[in-house]
């Protein structure tokens, strides 16, 4: 089993808020996994973002942000429980940051369960059609299935999406971090995308490096 390092307990500490050595044998439980050692201390009620998830949020604000001279808009609803940590600029800053994100990444739901039961399987029955045609054995596609539908998630769903200013975290890593970092509960309640001319046949551009343009601003 690899050792544990410092920088992976200091990491699972900011992701998390749980104490320094509980951090330690979360990450020594599940042979260092990030994630899973995340999903460890929830389950033990450690992790201080885990605690805070049956408390209301129902303070914080609208993000409203517009790139590209009006191209492209996006609403957003960043909830948290006290006007105080919503009137923060660490707090309006997440905001822009996500709202950035939706406008890059150009997701369709917020999480999962979102997805319509209606849509999803149709996605599942594309995936396996292009298993089969790929020729690979029946017994193995429903595995290659549920893979590929992983990697759907991740397109379309906010929270599943890799951040865009650092691929290796998700949106979800960075509600769970700022909740821990706040000791407030933070929400993604909704959003909504528009883009000028979406749905009329136009030339493809490159929206996602004009935005991350704007985030390195």
């Amino acid at each position: 089993m690899a050792e544990v390092t410092a920088a992976q307990v200091k990491e699972l500490r900011e992701r998390t808020g749980a104490g320094m050595m509980d951090c330690k044998k979360a990450l020594n439980e599940v042979g260092g996994n990030m994630d899973k050692a995340i999903d460890f201390l929830r389950e033990k009620g450690l992790a201080a973002a885990a605690k805070k998830e049956g408390r209301i949020a129902a303070e914080g604000i609208v993000e409203a942000y517009i790139h590209g001279g009006g191209r492209i808009g996006v609403m957003l609803e960043l909830n948290c429980e006290t006007d105080f940590v919503a009137n923060t600029d660490g707090f309006k800053q997440f905001a822009r940051d996500i709202a950035l994100q939706i406008a890059a990444a150009k997701p369709r739901y917020l999480a999962k369960a979102d997805v319509p039961e209606e849509e999803l399987e149709h996605e599942k029955n594309i995936l396996r059609a292009q298993a089969l045609n790929e020729g690979k054995p029946e017994k193995i596609v429903d595995k290659m299935v549920e893979g590929r539908i992983s990697k759907f998630y991740k397109e379309v769903c906010l929270l599943e999406q890799e951040f865009v200013k650092d691929p290796d975290k998700t949106i979800n890593d960075l509600v769970l971090e700022k909740t821990a970092k706040i000791g407030e509960r933070i929400v993604i309640r909704r959003f909504t995308r528009y883009e000028m001319g979406e749905g009329i046949e136009r030339r493809e551009e490159d929206f996602a490096a004009e935005v991350m343009k704007e985030m390195n601003r």
